[in-house]
């Protein structure tokens, strides 16, 4: 088996990838601190064609070379927004019909395994802050929280490792209900 180099993947270029469909899918990172995380995040959102990130109250935003390190161009593709408040955020999405979901753990969350998306549906996802997670206002507007399920003795993952998994697994569902 051999590996295949970076011009054999059949990539879309920025301009092909402004113009494909994305995944119904948003990402909005509340007071994310550490710009290796939003860089790894806007890398992940590249990878599957997510609509858009809103970067919230502490989260840095683009340009920034930190972030640039670990985004490798995404800032480029990926649509981004600053909003001040994250709360602002999730109202503004809520008046277009878009469906509010915490990345968190909260009671009665559901786990992401058994999260069914409704492919008519448009989703928002929330990761929150390295320490305090997302913050409890927010995950009190959200219209569900969704828990990744965790089996060892840490309480929670890297943001950058939740986002992966999450819009990993969101993602592929959506894209199996409206078969992009």
């Amino acid at each position: 088996m051999r590996k295949l180099a970076n011009s054999e993947l059949n990539r879309l270029d920025i301009e092909q990838f402004k113009k494909a469909e994305k995944t119904p899918l948003i990402v909005i990172l509340d007071n994310v601190r550490s710009l290796n995380n939003i860089g790894s995040v806007f890398r992940t959102c590249d990878a599957f064609l997510i609509e858009k990130i809103y970067l919230c109250g502490i989260t840095a935003t683009p340009p920034n070379k930190e972030i640039h390190k670990t985004a490798l161009g995404a800032t480029d593709s990926v649509a981004w927004e600053y909003v001040e408040n994250t709360l602002s955020a999730v109202e503004k999405l809520k008046e277009q019909d878009v469906y509010i979901i915490s990345i968190e753990q909260a009671e009665n969350s559901t786990m992401l395994n058994d999260f069914q998306p409704n492919g008519k549906q448009k989703y928002a996802i929330i990761f929150g802050n390295e320490v305090k997670g997302v913050e409890q206002e927010v995950v009190s507007t959200s219209d569900e929280v969704i828990e990744i399920p965790q089996y060892g003795t840490k309480h929670s993952l890297n943001i950058s490792v939740s986002a992966g998994i999450a819009i990993w697994e969101l993602a592929m569902k959506l894209r199996k209900h409206t078969m992009l």
